[in-house]
């Protein structure tokens, strides 16, 4: 079966819960409810829809600890790839803005795109791994 030990509900070939996939999809998806609920402070919000559903739900759905984590690691990456870019644009005193504004735009889209693919991936039971992401919470 699958090794997130419960028998698979009503149209799963996954193994995975409809439940669990469900809410592992709700984790990738957050991450965009969050950049657009909090797109006037900076974005800052992505991390947080996986974190809260990571932290509730850990325990008891082994697949959204592992989807959740994944989508949390992942916009915390993001978060500091945009840093970065501002630090370069603040210790270039502003010429790193020809850097930062076309990678800015391309790592915004590649987060985009990443994040809808993680979310139909997960809502199908397969555990997506995102690119180029640190894995920082284990």
């Amino acid at each position: 079966m699958s090794e997130f030990n419960e028998a698979p509900e009503s149209g799963s070939s996954s193994g995975v819960p409809v439940e669990q996939r469900q809410w592992a999809m709700f984790a990738h998806l957050s991450a965009i409810a969050g950049a657009v609920l909090t797109s006037g402070v900076g974005g800052w919000g992505t991390f947080l829809g996986p974190l809260v559903i990571w932290l509730l739900k850990k325990d008891t759905m082994p697949f959204v600890d592992d989807q959740a984590k994944e989508a949390l690691n992942y916009n915390i990456t993001v978060a500091i790839v945009f840093f970065a870019l501002w630090v370069l644009v603040f210790v270039t005193l502003g010429i790193g803005f020809l850097i930062a504004i076309p990678a800015w735009i391309v790592v915004g889209i590649a987060w985009l795109v990443f994040t809808i693919i993680a979310a139909i991936k997960a809502n199908d039971g397969v555990s997506y791994r995102y690119p180029f992401t640190l894995r920082l919470v284990k």
